[in-house]
């Protein structure tokens, strides 16, 4: 039961991963590219918290909190740029 519910997970996160991809890509404005990027590393974040249950070890798990902290911090600093035209002031 688990391993199916672990692959229908798989491929609907994946299936959002592509969208967000297609969204970053296509997007017509810059926020909405900025929005593409923070859906893509959340979904990124999903992705491995699933292989992370998956396998069994916690290595996936610390790559996830790296990858949401460096996804905070990008996000912050691109929205102050759109913003103000610098980031820090």
């Amino acid at each position: 039961m688990l391993n199916s519910a672990l692959m229908i997970g798989f491929l609907l996160v994946t299936a959002a991963v592509l969208l967000s991809l297609w969204r970053l890509i296509v997007g017509p404005d810059k926020p909405d590219r900025i929005l593409a990027l923070d859906t893509l590393y959340v979904n990124t974040i999903a992705l491995l918290v699933l292989l992370d249950i998956k396998l069994a070890s916690s290595l996936y798990f610390e790559a996830a909190l790296l990858i949401a902290l460096f996804g905070f911090v990008g996000t912050v600093a691109l929205a102050k740029f759109l913003t103000r035209g610098d980031i820090i002031e």
